[in-house]
């Protein structure tokens, strides 16, 4: 079985439908994958994304007795079993650090989302891993407002589960070329209410370079206005995610994206910590 590293975050690691094994940056060790979007399907297509013949739609129906069965498994193999050995992690990361709805599209387009965030808090429970490992949303925020996603994410917030929340450009042309999306900051920032308003959230924000170019100096300050004017609208932001490109992406255009220098998103982690906002980098 091939070890686990940062630069692979293979969806079908273990073998498995729904469920991963991953080594991530941002949780600084082993977390465990859930991917309500096995049609390969999102209502974004970031640039960077590392998703093979991704495609725009919505996640399908969830075959909510496989992924328990799954998820259930996975986490006592990595419990009891010689996991860790198979997967050659080294000791310092020989424990897991989250479950995370994430996976091959936008988890919130899930039919299922209710459903799955009662499951993993039964599942969680069970095994006596609620409130010792981190239960993590990642999302593009874009389907927040929805009445359905909001109850998944009262659920969520109940069970001591925190939203990553995408916000990689922070102008409507900087969004429409990275994240290939039509939206303005307006409606980003409602959308980061209505999560922030339920649930503990972080903006997680990728940065790149465009043809070779980081994000130009009003795209930074547009970034640090948005934050600053969050803040002023009484959001509540746990924290700011910064991180760069790891893993090759496989979009149309892949060429055209390229990792920027440390300095790059240290300025974007300073603009952050500038507010009072605390900010982690992620290299």
């Amino acid at each position: 079985m091939p070890p686990l590293t940062v630069s692979d975050h293979c969806r079908d690691s273990a073998g498995l439908l729904y469920v991963y094994p991953v080594l991530s940056r941002r949780s600084g060790g082993l977390s465990i994958g859930i991917n309500l979007n096995p049609n390969n399907a999102c209502n974004w297509a970031c640039r960077y994304c590392q998703v093979p013949d991704l495609q725009r739609g919505s996640g399908p129906p969830i075959d909510l007795e496989r992924l328990e069965t799954e998820l259930r498994s996975l986490l006592e193999d990595a419990a009891s079993g010689d996991f860790f050995d198979r997967h050659e992690l080294p000791a310092d990361q020989r424990s897991i650090r989250d479950i995370a709805l994430s996976g091959n599209g936008e988890p919130t387009s899930s039919p299922a989302l209710r459903e799955v965030v009662g499951l993993i808090g039964g599942i969680v429970a069970d095994q006596n891993l609620l409130g010792h490992i981190k239960l993590v949303l990642i999302s593009n925020g874009s389907l927040m407002r929805r009445d359905s996603v909001q109850q998944a994410l009262a659920h969520w917030g109940e069970l001591g589960g925190e939203v990553w929340f995408k916000l990689d450009r922070a102008t409507t042309e900087g969004m429409a070329a990275i994240n290939q999306i039509h939206m303005t900051p307006d409606t980003v920032l409602e959308n980061l209410k209505a999560s922030a308003r339920l649930c503990p959230t972080f903006i997680q924000t990728c940065v790149v370079a465009m043809k070779g170019e980081a994000p130009s100096a009003e795209e930074q300050a547009a970034y640090r206005a948005f934050l600053e004017r969050a803040l002023d609208e009484g959001i509540e932001l746990a924290g700011v995610l910064i991180y760069g490109l790891a893993r090759k992406p496989l979009q149309p255009g892949a060429e055209d994206i390229s990792p920027v220098t440390t300095d790059v998103l240290e300025a974007y982690g300073d603009a952050a910590r500038g507010l009072g906002i605390e900010a982690k980098v992620h290299l």
